[in-house]
């Protein structure tokens, strides 16, 4: 089968969106298929080889977040010329609802297209922006893939229709068996040690860092040699300054890193903590850690309680409490055997996000939105928003 897939933000700039692209795309040629992802990116950035290129990206507010997108007259020629040129069984789309390449790509195309939504949200400025062309990009859309229960509630009660439920997918042959960072872990002895874990950015409120902070200051005022291994974007100075001056030599910080940093970074911490706030559909970095074979605590948000059935696979806090946070914290770090259970359940929910088996179900829509076509064609033209 030849599979277009188009991402709406940068490959520049790390995101979780680009990391399900660039996994699914290798899990697809992994079955045998031939596949094509656009993407915005500068024309000198290290790309794999089954991206294009679709031109330099803007920064835009979306999500609470900022995206790096392409959008307009060129980006629009680019992307009608790459379709073109892929002449396409199925165009796989994320996030066509953002002003992005995904948005572009539904108006161009002329066979079927299949959608992911990744996000849960019902409101935003994109969204406002494009409400002029809103029911021409879903009506064009074939098929349409949630990556959560969350996601797909915003299909049912606000987009009006419906979506299959497939999950974010995990690479876990990526972490099996990674070696840790050296000198990590360290000890973790009863009331004593221990090495906590953060990635994402830390000044953006959602994720929630400050919880994590407040509990790791009141635990490492009680446990000799607790460090905290901080990783993602941000300012170290400004990581620094909103700890205590006694407390700053046991948090590291290891900026932005690669995607086998990332496996390493998680493999080298006894607990790794969510603490986010909200704005979650659901959770790939708990995946990646359960991956990695570490013991997670996160916040109780819908979303991630999905991904840690419930508990099962991982320890809730009530979202926002540091105490709660602090106290979970403490009691796994002096209980080398819950934290082994913990992990052996995780394993074991990890295999179902494992991306062969995500494929596979994605392969599925695939087919179906091909039926569905019947190798009709869409002709009408459509006035760019230019």
């Amino acid at each position: 089968m030849r599979i277009g897939i188009v991402c709406p933000y940068s490959f520049d700039v790390p995101g979780g969106v680009q990391n399900h692209v660039m996994d699914l795309a290798e899990a697809l040629i992994g079955l045998g298929h031939e596949v094509s992802v656009l993407a915005p990116a500068d024309e000198d950035s290290p790309l794999p080889p089954y991206v294009v290129s679709a031109g330099r990206s803007v920064p835009l507010p979306y999500n609470g977040s900022v995206a790096r997108i392409a959008f307009g007259p060129v980006s629009t020629a680019r992307v009608r010329r790459w379709i073109t040129r892929g002449d396409f069984d199925v165009l796989h789309v994320h996030e066509p609802l953002a002003l992005s390449l995904s948005m572009l790509a539904v108006l161009s195309a002329r066979g079927p297209v299949v959608a992911t939504f990744h996000t849960a949200m019902t409101r935003s400025r994109m969204l406002a922006a494009a409400q002029g062309v809103l029911q021409i990009v879903l009506e064009r859309i074939t098929a349409r893939i949630a990556v959560s229960a969350l996601a797909r509630k915003v299909q049912v009660e606000h987009l009006d229709g419906g979506a299959v439920e497939v999950p974010n997918g995990v690479a876990v042959a990526k972490f099996a068996g990674i070696e840790p960072l050296p000198g990590w872990p360290g000890e973790c002895g009863p009331g004593t040690g221990g090495t906590l874990g953060f990635l994402g950015r830390f000044t953006e409120p959602r994720k929630g860092f400050p919880i994590l902070r407040d509990a790791f200051v009141e635990l490492a005022r009680q446990r000799t040699g607790l460090r905290l291994l901080v990783a993602g974007p941000g300012d170290p100075d400004d990581l620094f300054a909103r700890f205590p001056p006694d407390l700053r030599d046991r948090v590291t910080f290891l900026g932005l890193v690669s995607e086998p940093e990332k496996a390493r970074m998680l493999r080298s911490v006894h607990l790794y903590v969510a603490p986010n706030t909200g704005g979650e559909s659901f959770g790939m970095i708990l995946t990646e850690a359960l991956a990695a074979g570490t013991t997670v605590v996160a916040s109780d948000l819908d979303a991630f309680r999905r991904v840690l059935d419930g508990g099962r696979a991982g320890r809730l806090f009530p979202t926002g409490d540091a105490a709660t946070l602090h106290a979970t914290l403490s009691q796994l770090l002096d209980d080398p055997v819950q934290r082994a259970e913990l992990t052996a359940c995780g394993d074991q929910v990890v295999a179902n996000f494992d991306w062969p088996v995500v494929a596979r179900r994605v392969l599925e829509v695939y087919a179906a939105a091909i039926e569905a076509t019947d190798g009709r064609v869409i002709d009408q033209e459509w006035v760019g928003l230019t």
